[in-house]
This record gives structure tokens, C-alpha cells and sequence, in this order.
């Protein structure tokens, strides 16, 4: 019995020949029978393939396409005639032409012009029936198929032709040719326009294990290339939906928040899925995966649950399941991560936001109160040095929004570099808040919150207040392997702030 995915054409699989050049000369291996491929000292029969005509006025997937789009676009159209079709038609074959090879119950025929020549003529059947369909560039692919059954190579390295072959291969399942070509087109140069078609290929293709690195490659190379949204926010916001896909997916995508990745999702999908019904189909099966929804700000998740571009029920969802994960401990939210650690949709995994997110606890009785809270990274602290900044995502008191700023500056008598923490509020303008503000942070042996400065501050828009050397020690000393501030290599700061009354 076969084994599942065996390959029935594996080179490794065939016997040694005793024709092989390598028993005489040693020049080749013992699975490449290159020299007995269409020679006739090696087979007393020719196979003819007859080739059926396309439809009138249409043309082959590949014909005379020179670039990847050509390709693309002949495929794409000759799909879409296809599925128009609901019954292939022979078209001008006499019946003494054909041999129909896949009729139940049929006797395999076999006609005979002399003794050295055997013809086996070959219809076009609907895909169903998984019959051959064979036109003037499957013609090509089919005989480089051929060819690699018999060597173990490929003659051709095109794009487009490599391409041919891989949906040649996939059709009778020469797994071996798909691992084959799959290599070959990972070594050509990736742009956008080939890591998009790899991603069109149909389904059998995609699913395929031998295509995988191929996919693989072309998804990591988009989130490459896209991966500053903001830069390149016109060329993403025309990307379909596999390329949107592969690029909201990385977990090294620049971007200022998740909030901005949902409200970009939420552009990308009313532009592509106008209709609302198609949109919230796509929404909660396809791009709700992709939103990291536990590191969006409370405030965002609240128009989550209004927005009605979402079934209200994955909205529901999503947004409790992030408020479980936000009301979890450090240490807890970390082993979660790991759980999906391999996961294709990393849905707990912090992306590495211009804006770090922070914990935010509301309170309006006896007064107006949050609790913040910022966990930085030894490795963000470190990238700081000499003159760094690393802000927080805005928070908000009264109405009005703030955020925190983590610098590595000099100290007030400019002695030395320091770590130094800052509170500021985003509105413009002639608005004044009067806040009473306390830093503090956790510090070893009792990993404990312990307050590091007091004091209060009549904001007005676009201003900061703070302190320079919040831990009263040099850069060094506070970075060191042994600093009691970094826990687990985790800084973690507490901002609380009071409306003055």
C-alpha cells in the first residue's frame, strides 16, 4: 500500500539501472536516468499526448505571459471561465481520435500503429473527474514533469514556467517535483508581486507539504516589507486578503499601538468587503485572528462592543477575553504567551508598539484617581542609552489624556547619564488640570512597589513634568546585572494620579 504522501515518482524509489552511465564512468548518481528520458534505446513505445484546444477565444494560463502579473492575471481569468462552465466540451476531436481512460467500467485500450509505437490519447474531462486538461503550456510543464521523473532536474527557470511545473506536479502528485520546484523559486529574488501569487495558488497547491517553505517565504517576506504600516499605508491598504494576512500576523510589525491595527484592519476591510454582510463574514473569521485585541487600551475595546462592522457576539468575545487576559498577573499573561508560542495567530504575544501598553486602574469616588502601570524591558531600557525616549499609550483622567515617558537624559547638575520618568498630557491648547502625581517602582529584595518622588502640576497642553534621575543613580548603576529594579528583566514602573480639588 502507499504510503500517505509517498511519491510515487521519487528518484530514490526507482531501481538501479544496468545502463547507468555511473557504473562506467562515475559522473552520475545512481538515481538520475536522464540518459534513457526520450531515447529509444530505452523503450520500444512512444507516448502521444494529444492536446485538446482551448475554449474559443481564450487563452492558456501561461501563454505568451512574460512576467509573474501576466501569469497571475490569464490564470485568475481562466478560473473564473471555468467555474462559468458546468460541463467541459471536446471540441473538434473525431471520435476515432479519443480514448476516454476514465469511463467506469472501460477496458484499457491500447491502438497500435506498428510494433514500436504504442498511442494513448488523452480527453479533456471536467475537474471533478480529475482527468488530463492539457494545453500548449501544460504541454511544456508536463514534459519537464517528465523530465524530472527521469533526472531529478529541471531544464527550465523562469518564473512563470516553475510555476507550470508546480501545478503540473501537484495535478499527478510528483511530490518530489513540488519540493523541487518550490526550491528553485525560493532562490529567485521575492518581491510583492511573486510572494502574492504564491499565496493565489489554489488550495491544493497551498496545502500541499512540499509547498509550504515556499508560502512560508513569501509571508515572511511581505511582513518584511510592510512591516511599517505607516510607511507604506497605500501600497498595504491594495494588498488582498492573503497579503493583509501575512502581514498583521508578525509579531515585528511598527506600528504605534494595537489600537492603530484595528482601526487600520477596519479601513482595510471597508474598502475591499463594502458590503456589510461580506465585511463582518471576513471580519470574524479571517482578520479578527489578527488583532492582538488583549493590548488595545480599555477605551478602544468599549467601541469594539458599538462597532457594527463586528457580529456582536465575536465582539463579545474578544473584548472579555482581553480584559481576562489584562486582569491577569505578570507572571500568569507571560505563561499564556508561551502556550501559543507556535501558533500561526499569536494573539497574546506584545508587539514591539511605538507606544508601550499600560495597565490602567479607574477610580471616581472620594475623587477622580488612576493607577498606571508600565512594564519596560531591560532590552528597552538598554536601547535607550545615551539620549532615548519610550512613551506610553495615552490614558485618561477627567476627560483629558496623558502618558508616560521613560528617558535616559542627564542629571540635573548634567554629572552623569540617568534614568529619568515623566508625565504629560496630550490636548493642546488653553485647558488647565491641576493633577496630584506619585512615581514608584518595584524594587528587589521585597519586589514591592516603593515610591520614588511626589509631586503636583497645573497642566496645560503639549507639557511635561517629572524627574531626571528617578532611581538617584548613575546609568550604569542602574543598568547593572545586579540592579535591584529589574526583576526578571522587567522594570515596572506605577504612575497614580489625583484631580486636584
Amino acid at each position: 500500500m502507499r504510503e500517505l504522501g509517498a511519491d510515487l515518482f521519487e528518484p530514490r524509489t526507482l531501481m538501479d539501472s544496468d545502463f547507468s552511465p555511473a557504473r562506467n564512468s562515475g559522473s552520475a548518481t545512481d538515481s538520475d536516468f536522464g540518459f534513457a528520458f526520450n531515447d529509444r534505446n530505452f523503450s520500444d513505445r512512444i507516448l502521444k499526448i494529444e492536446i485538446i484546444p482551448d475554449l474559443p477565444d481564450t487563452k492558456s494560463d501561461g501563454d505568451g505571459c512574460i512576467t509573474l502579473a501576466e501569469w497571475a492575471r490569464n490564470r485568475k481569468r481562466r478560473r473564473e471561465e471555468i467555474k462559468k462552465e458546468n460541463v467541459a466540451e471536446v471540441i473538434g476531436q473525431s471520435a476515432d481520435q479519443v480514448l476516454n481512460l476514465n469511463v467506469p467500467g472501460a477496458e484499457e485500450t491500447l491502438a497500435y500503429d506498428n510494433q514500436d509505437e504504442e498511442v494513448v490519447a488523452m480527453i479533456e474531462e471536467s475537474a471533478a473527474d480529475g482527468g488530463l486538461n492539457l494545453n500548449e503550456q501544460e504541454e511544456a510543464a508536463l514534459m519537464e514533469l517528465l523530465n524530472f521523473m527521469y533526472s531529478n532536474t529541471l531544464s527550465t527557470t523562469t518564473p512563470t514556467a516553475l510555476l507550470d511545473v508546480l501545478m503540473a506536479a501537484d495535478k499527478f502528485e510528483v511530490v518530489s517535483c513540488m519540493r523541487y520546484c518550490s526550491r528553485l523559486l525560493r532562490n529567485l529574488p521575492m518581491t510583492s508581486e511573486s510572494a502574492l501569487l504564491y499565496l493565489d495558488l489554489p488550495s491544493t497547491v497551498l496545502m500541499a507539504e512540499a509547498v509550504q517553505p515556499l508560502t512560508d517565504a513569501a509571508k515572511q517576506f511581505l511582513a518584511g516589507r510592510y512591516k511599517d504600516i505607516s510607511k507604506f499605508q497605500d501600497e498595504v491598504l491594495n494588498l488582498p486578503l492573503a497579503g493583509i494576512e501575512a502581514v498583521l500576523a508578525s509579531d515585528d510589525l511598527q506600528v504605534a499601538s494595537e489600537d492603530a491595527v484595528y482601526d487600520f484592519v477596519l479601513k482595510w476591510a471597508r474598502i475591499h468587503y463594502p458590503r456589510l454582510e461580506e465585511r463582518r463574514d471576513v471580519l470574524g473569521t479571517r482578520l479578527v485572528r489578527l488583532i492582538r485585541f488583549a493590548f488595545m487600551t480599555c477605551r478602544k475595546l468599549r467601541k469594539v462592543l458599538s462597532c457594527n462592522d463586528f457580529d456582536h457576539d465575536v465582539a463579545s468575545k474578544v473584548v472579555l477575553d482581553a480584559l481576562f487576559f489584562k486582569g491577569e498577573t505578570p507572571y500568569r499573561q507571560r505563561a499564556l504567551a508561551l502556550e501559543e508560542a507556535n501558533a500561526p495567530y499569536r494573539r497574546l504575544v506584545e508587539r514591539s508598539y511605538k507606544y508601550r501598553p499600560v495597565k490602567v486602574v479607574e477610580f471616581d469616588l472620594p475623587r477622580q484617581q488612576c493607577v498606571v502601570y508600565l512594564d519596560l524591558k531591560r532590552d528597552e531600557c538598554k536601547h535607550l542609552f545615551p539620549a532615548g525616549r519610550v512613551y506610553s499609550q495615552a490614558f485618561h483622567l477627567g476627560g483629558q489624556g496623558f502618558f508616560l515617558s521613560a528617558h535616559c537624559n542627564m542629571d540635573q547638575q548634567s554629572s552623569f547619564h540617568c534614568f529619568g520618568l515623566f508625565l504629560g498630557m496630550q490636548e493642546k491648547g488653553s485647558v488647565s488640570f491641576a493633577v496630584d502625581y506619585e512615581f514608584a517602582a518595584r524594587s528587589k529584595p521585597t519586589d514591592e512597589f516603593v515610591s520614588k518622588y511626589k509631586g503636583n502640576y497645573t497642566f496645560t497642553g503639549g507639557k511635561a513634568v517629572g524627574y531626571r534621575n528617578l532611581f538617584g543613580v548613575p546609568w550604569n548603576a542602574f543598568m547593572a546585572d545586579d540592579s535591584p529594579f529589574f526583576i526578571n528583566g522587567i522594570l515596572h514602573l506605577r504612575a497614580e494620579l489625583t484631580i486636584r480639588q
